[in-house]
C-alpha cells in the first residue's frame, strides 16, 4: 500500500522550513567565505614621496645653502702682526759701518739739512718739552730696531715732537761697548720723519740718551 506526499512526519516539514531560512538568509549576505585573507598594504616609497614633495622648490644659490663647510678664517691678527715687524726690520737696517757702531766717547748729534740753527740749540739746551720716552735697557738688537720703530710710528701718529730714547752707555755689553748707542744713531738717521737728534743733557741722562726732535705730523 502506498503512501501519500502528505503523510511526511510534521519533523520533516520544520526540518525543509529551516533550511529554507538559512539558504534565504545566506544568499542576502556577501560572500565572505571564500575571500582571500586581507594582505597588508606595502609601505610607501620614502625617496619618491620626497622627490615629489620637493619638485617645486628651487634651489638657492651656492653661498647661501645652509650647512655648507666653509674653511676656517685664517688667524689674520697673528699675521698682521707679523708681518708689520717684518716691515719694522726691514725698513731700518744695522749700521754697514762697523767701528763706528764701536766708537766710544763721540757724542751723538744730527741734523737734516733746512732744520732751523735755533730749533737745534732748544734741542740741546733742553728747551724742548719731552713728551714720549722709550728705554731699550735689556733689548737685543732685534729687539731694540723693533721697539724703536714701533715707538717713533706711534709718536707719529699722536704728534708728539721731542721724545727721549734710552740706549745705555753700553756698560753691560761685551767689551764694555756702546754698539746699541750707534745703532740707535744709525737707525734715527734713515727715518724721515726725525728732524735732528743729539747726546740728553746730564739731568735727562747724558752719554746714556739721546733727544729726538720729530717732524710735526698736522702740517
Amino acid at each position: 500500500m502506498k503512501r501519500s506526499r502528505s503523510a511526511l512526519a510534521p519533523a520533516s516539514f520544520e526540518a525543509l522550513a529551516r533550511m529554507r531560512r538559512v539558504l534565504r538568509e545566506q544568499s542576502a549576505q556577501p560572500a565572505t567565505l571564500h575571500q582571500a585573507p586581507h594582505k597588508p598594504r606595502a609601505p610607501a616609497d620614502g625617496a619618491m614621496l620626497f622627490r615629489r614633495a620637493v619638485a617645486d622648490a628651487v634651489p638657492q644659490p651656492p653661498d647661501e645653502r645652509a650647512g655648507i663647510a666653509r674653511p676656517p678664517p685664517q688667524p689674520k691678527a697673528q699675521q698682521r702682526r707679523a708681518d708689520e715687524q717684518q716691515v719694522l726690520v726691514d725698513a731700518l737696517s744695522d749700521p754697514w759701518d762697523w767701528e763706528a757702531a764701536v766708537s766710544t766717547g763721540e757724542e751723538l748729534f744730527f741734523s737734516r739739512p733746512g732744520v732751523p740753527t735755533a730749533a737745534l740749540r732748544k734741542l740741546r739746551r733742553g728747551g724742548w718739552v719731552i713728551k714720549g720716552e722709550l728705554d731699550l735697557h735689556g733689548h737685543t738688537g732685534d729687539e731694540a730696531r723693533i721697539a724703536l720703530a714701533a715707538f717713533l710710528n706711534r709718536c707719529m701718529l699722536e704728534d708728539r715732537r721731542c721724545v727721549r730714547i734710552i740706549h745705555g752707555k753700553g756698560h753691560g755689553s761685551k767689551n764694555r761697548l756702546p754698539v746699541l748707542k750707534n745703532k740707535v744713531r744709525h737707525w734715527l738717521m734713515q727715518r724721515e720723519d726725525v728732524l735732528a737728534f743729539c747726546q740728553a743733557r746730564t739731568v735727562d741722562g747724558g752719554a746714556g740718551a739721546v733727544m729726538v726732535l720729530l717732524k710735526s705730523s698736522t702740517r
